[in-house]
């Protein structure tokens, strides 16, 4: 059977950030409360003028290259941070990578889950049509208000993957397991702009969600937890991750591990969510993409599996296998760029980022310029929102 998966892949951050220890000074807690609570000591803060569009369209940007955009026939577009009732988010993205128009456009909502779900929906399309690529974008911002129980887990971010046959980077296997339950663990009615978090419950669903949907997986692949190099969870807290961790570990009769030693396994995939936060949809590759920027021996060849959960709720495990050659297409180089060139907010900048607001009526409004990478939120007029290239 042809192999199918990840040909490129890139991720984007945004130029601000926020240091967990300011704002534990301006809540009146302790300076590493976060980094021992959450496992996370910065987050990604996005300024006026950056959306998941602008993420999006610079994450895609660095992972079309060396790729013709004449052959993406399909853009999926994965968020939970959408902008539009009707039109796609992807639409946008369209138009600034110039992609070609007999590309098809759309955009997928179920939590933190719909980046998996482009990624398994389009991988069957790529099968039958090997000519063709596919580019899958997950881009969101995590808001749960100033204030707010879980505001310390915030974060932004958008990872693009492009989708083909033979891909350099990662192929997948067909198998996996798959479970659903209706459940009010996170959702954000259309009246809010913040979301409804029952940290405690969703953390619980998690794992048994975990628990599940590795047993069926198993059962199916007739793979075992050695059968697999290192794993990659969606990851809303590292420390969550780290627990769930453990938890798979000790469901596969590795009793005696020490939560130390499971941790470490999962350490290069969580660099880049200690640094950022949340991502929501695009969580889970962004853990991928930390783990191949960190992990320090070579991964060519070897499997590795995936924990994908979004709240309300559905979850998947599924596995692939690094591609020999994997190392000539990262894009290390530009990450550590892009986490190494932030700009460190005060508390009150990160306040005045996180109220600023377009209208409501559909009046006119020009976004101060802030740095956003290649793209940029421009304006607001009528009711429509425009986009221009900033470089």
């Amino acid at each position: 059977m042809t192999s199918v998966g990840i040909d490129t892949l890139a991720v984007y951050v945004p130029h601000y950030v926020l240091d967990l220890t300011e704002l534990a000074k301006a809540r009146g807690g302790e300076v590493d409360q976060y980094s021992r609570g959450l496992g996370q000591h910065k987050m990604a803060v996005t300024p006026p003028g950056e959306d998941i569009v602008t993420m999006a369209a610079n994450a895609a940007r660095q992972a079309l290259q060396g790729i013709s955009p004449d052959t993406i026939s399909m853009l999926l577009f994965a968020t939970e941070s959408g902008i539009d009732q009707s039109k796609a988010a992807g639409m946008y993205v369209h138009e600034l990578l110039q992609l070609p128009d007999h590309c098809r456009v759309v955009e997928l909502k179920q939590a933190c889950y719909s980046g998996t779900a482009a990624l398994q929906l389009a991988l069957p399309y790529v099968r039958h049509h090997p000519d063709q690529k596919i580019l899958v974008i997950a881009s969101d911002i995590a808001r749960y208000g100033l204030g707010a129980q879980a505001e310390s887990s915030q974060g932004a971010g958008a990872c693009a993957m492009v989708l083909s046959v033979n891909p350099r980077l990662i192929a997948f296997d067909a198998t996996s397991g798959v479970a659903t339950e209706n459940a009010m663990d996170f959702w954000r009615p259309n009246y809010l702009d913040e979301a409804i978090v029952e940290g405690k419950y969703s953390s619980k669903l998690y794992l048994s969600m975990l628990e599940k949907t590795w047993q069926q997986y198993q059962k199916l692949s007739h793979k075992t937890f050695s059968d697999h190099t290192y794993f990659c969870y969606h990851t809303p807290v590292p420390r969550l991750v780290e627990t769930a961790h453990h938890s798979l570990l000790k469901q596969c009769g590795f009793k005696t591990i020490s939560k130390e030693e499971s941790a470490a396994q999962v350490a290069s995939s969580l660099v880049y969510a200690r640094l950022m936060g949340n991502s929501y949809a695009a969580a889970l590759y962004v853990g991928f993409a930390s783990l191949l920027d960190h992990a320090a021996e070579d991964l060519a060849d070897q499997r590795i599996g995936f924990y994908s959960y979004g709240s309300g709720c559905v979850a998947e495990f599924f596995s692939g296998v690094i591609g020999s050659n994997y190392k000539a297409v990262l894009h290390t180089a530009y990450h550590a760029n892009l986490f190494n060139e932030r700009h460190a907010l005060t508390h009150d900048e990160y306040e005045a980022f996180y109220r600023f607001d377009g209208p409501k009526d559909g009046g006119d409004q020009i976004i101060p310029a802030y740095h956003t990478g290649h793209y940029r939120l421009n304006r607001f007029y009528q009711h429509k929102r425009l986009y221009e290239k900033s470089e």
